[in-house]
């Protein structure tokens, strides 16, 4: 049996060459700007923790989905994270515990997964996002949905919509407007996900029905969602979802699927989704959450962004940029002066050197650059 190809990269592993790695930089920190000039303070979380600790923060987080060993030091069991949300989690309950509230954070930074999705097969991806921890109101969600929405602009995303959804609709609704027994819930729940109407009236659930067509353009969704709520149990998300369109001022397009659940799980009240023109696939996801670990846990509002896809569709329009062409014996001082002014150089370190064959766009002919 031959041995594979050593310098092959495990699936769903990429490098990031040249032209994409400057990319990812610049995408990066224009996100990271938006966050900053929102008054979010970055935070740099290891990649490894102890498995519990990842586990124990944020319901609905996969441990199966975990990289994970034991550490040689302590003995326990250790977790590459795929989230950086339950880290936030730790450090907002434990290192900033007494830091006043509400409490702005942001991250960037890589996440690892034992396996890719069915759509995406990538198993290292970028995150980015900015979570508001002490505060899940609809003020708080207002500005942390502008804000992902300002971030993806400004990384160069066209036409970006935000699709909103309600985690605990059911719940809320079983309660006392369309009651369900226990054993029901979750059945209606996993017909409302595939959106099967002949499945959710075997499940007990066909008062749901009307809610798999309570989607689409937000302004009409959101009128048939209010034509299906009895006895008003809904009201006040409702308008709360209508507070936070008209706050948004049309800086997105906007939709409603308010039974979607998937990538919802530790969701409370609402949760939403980000896409982009040209972009395959979501962009990133948010909403009002609990952080466990501690009692009920603290309230926070924020949102993950995955920009790869984004990365990819700039990359492809990226231009290679201008350098200079340092020749043998150039001026060390005159090209010292032009990197202070934001050329970039390339020095020759042989006869054999050249401007062409370097990919340089200009020669340092005296003191200044000349274009070839």
């Amino acid at each position: 049996m031959s041995e594979p190809n050593s310098d092959l990269l495990p699936e769903g592993l990429e490098d990031r060459l040249p032209r994409e790695a400057a990319a990812t930089t610049r995408v990066m920190r224009a996100i990271q700007d938006v966050m900053h000039g929102h008054g979010y303070d970055r935070v740099l979380p290891p990649m490894i923790e102890f498995e519990r600790s990842l586990a124990a923060r944020m319901d609905g987080i996969n441990q199966r989905r975990m990289f994970r060993f034991v550490d040689p030091a302590s003995l326990r069991m250790m977790g590459l994270r795929s989230d950086h949300t339950p880290q936030i989690g730790r450090i907002a309950g434990t290192r900033l515990a007494a830091a006043a509230r509400p409490l702005r954070l942001c991250y960037a930074g890589q996440v690892l997964t034992i396996k890719g999705d069915a759509l995406d097969p990538a198993r290292e991806r970028l995150q980015c996002g900015a979570e508001l921890i002490g505060a899940d109101n609809v003020a708080a969600a207002c500005e942390v949905v502008a804000v992902a929405i300002e971030a993806l602009q400004a990384a160069g995303a066209q036409g970006v919509s935000v699709d909103f959804t309600l985690p605990d609709l059911v719940d809320t609704l079983a309660e006392k407007a369309f009651p369900l027994a226990p054993d029901q819930i979750e059945a209606v729940r996993r017909e409302l996900d595939t959106k099967d109407a002949g499945g959710l009236v075997d499940a007990g659930g066909e008062a749901y029905v009307p809610l798999l067509y309570a989607t689409g353009d937000f302004e009409t969704a959101i009128e048939k969602l209010a034509a299906i709520d009895a006895g008003g149990v809904l009201a006040g998300r409702i308008a709360a979802l209508r507070e936070i369109a008209a706050a948004l001022g049309g800086a997105a397009r906007l939709t409603l699927d308010p039974s979607e659940r998937h990538g919802f799980e530790y969701q409370s009240w609402l949760g939403f989704t980000l896409y982009a023109d040209g972009v395959r696939g979501t962009l990133g996801r948010g909403g009002t959450y609990r952080i466990a670990g501690s009692g009920k846990g603290e309230v926070a509002t924020g949102f993950s962004l995955y920009p790869d896809g984004l990365i990819a569709q700039v990359a492809d329009a990226e231009r290679s940029a201008d350098s200079v062409f340092l020749p043998l014996g150039h001026d060390r001082d005159v090209a010292a002066r032009l990197r202070s002014i934001g050329w970039r150089t390339v020095a020759a370190l042989s006869e054999a050197d050249s401007a062409e064959a370097l990919g340089c766009t200009h020669l340092l002919a005296g003191s200044e650059p000349k274009k070839l």
